[in-house]
């Protein structure tokens, strides 16, 4: 499923001031619990709990192409992540200055180890 994006400013604004925060090398990810979680769930088909996602970069990383492909690999290395998280937040993720150049798997690596220290990740199923 494609990721529902954060389209009001307000949002990233409140999830910067009220939400957790990790900040690496590479990225800094914000995540808080959003208050429209069941209303999206229930607009959902498959009555699913979502993530909304926020990608921030900054005009001084780049010019437009440095900028969108910065974008593009946060996503793809997010998307690694994605099956392993939490449901129901708003979660930010700001593009550093190191992040510039890097490939999707330093950035995955980075993310695993702020999700991890947010404790975003479900529980794993140890029964086996």
């Amino acid at each position: 499923m494609k990721n529902l994006a954060i389209k009001e400013n307000h949002l990233y604004n409140k999830a910067y001031r009220k939400g957790k925060s990790y900040v690496g090398r590479l990225v800094a990810v914000y995540v808080l619990r959003d208050l429209a979680a069941s209303r999206l769930a229930r607009a959902n088909p498959t009555h699913e709990y979502v993530n909304r996602v926020g990608l921030s970069v900054s005009k001084k990383l780049g010019g437009a192409v440095v900028r969108n492909r910065t974008k593009r690999i946060i996503r793809a290395a997010f998307d690694t992540c994605k099956p392993r998280l939490k449901r129901g937040f708003l979660i930010v993720i700001s593009a550093r200055g190191a992040s510039v150049g890097k490939k999707s798997t330093d950035v995955a690596r980075e993310l695993e180890i702020a999700f991890t220290s947010l404790d975003m990740f479900l529980p794993e199923d140890r029964t086996n």
